[in-house]
């Protein structure tokens, strides 16, 4: 707010230095993006504000616990989403790599191509070539074992995201249900129903549910994502795994 304010004031000091009147000089365009720039940060600030007001009235008790769900949750989507970017290769470019090192090279030639290469598809190949020796059969059954392992990997954790996500909501509704019934022993034990008397717990109880509401909402976005993100690796897998089986059938029959 200051830095915008004393952006103003300058502004309408500039035409001084140069001889013209303000009016002349500061166009109806800088003053219209002067005053957004404060209604927005002033929003901005009102927003925050509200939400903390918010939360506090929800009560320390289930906000806290329902706040606890949400850090916990993003915490483990960011761990995923930076673990599955790492993990994806341009598996197209790794399988003409390995297929052109066998040609020149052979195995061996192959298994540095992989070894050299980050992500779980060199790691399946490698295990694959590791088994040649033994025939194609063998192999084939080391690149199926080690992507069940590999696709493991990439599933680490998710579950727990997916019981923050169940668990904010019926976090929420149950803060509201133990509210409500507060707000129904005060109208007991005054003998009056008095709205004065029950709206404020009412309000906590119903803050309860919007805040797990929010919650799983949130997490569920990033649910999806990392769900989306895990499905797009393994098709790549089992594509690339399927060409790394049809290269080292062709290698075998050459031999």
């Amino acid at each position: 707010m200051k830095k915008i304010l004393l952006l103003s004031a300058i502004f309408a000091m500039m035409p001084m230095a140069f001889g013209f009147t303000s009016t002349e000089a500061i166009s109806d365009d800088i003053i219209t993006a002067v005053v957004q720039d404060v209604t927005d940060e002033q929003e901005a600030t009102g927003f925050t504000q509200e939400l903390k007001k918010r939360f506090i009235e929800g009560g320390p008790g289930f906000m806290g616990i329902v706040l606890v769900c949400l850090i916990l949750g993003l915490a483990i989507s960011i761990e995923r989403i930076i673990y599955l970017n790492l993990s994806t290769t341009d598996n197209k470019k790794l399988v003409e790599n390995i297929e052109a090192a066998i040609k020149i090279g052979g195995v061996e030639a192959a298994k540095d191509v992989c070894l050299n290469t980050k992500g779980p598809v060199a790691s399946i190949f490698t295990q694959g070539l590791e088994r040649l020796d033994e025939g194609v059969e063998s192999a084939e059954k080391a690149v199926v074992a080690y992507g069940g392992v590999q696709m493991g990997q990439l599933e680490k954790n998710v579950s727990w995201i997916s019981l923050f996500i169940a668990l904010a909501p019926m976090l929420g509704f149950m803060g509201t249900v133990i509210g409500m019934i507060q707000a129904f022993d005060k109208i007991e034990a005054a003998g009056d129903m008095q709205p004065s008397l029950v709206a404020g717990g009412i309000k906590v109880a119903l803050l309860t549910t919007v805040f797990g509401l929010i919650v799983a909402i949130i997490l569920q976005v990033f649910y999806n994502y990392i769900i989306g993100k895990i499905d797009s690796i393994v098709n790549s897998m089992e594509d690339a795994s399927i060409s790394l089986v049809d290269i080292l059938v062709e290698h075998k029959n050459t031999v």
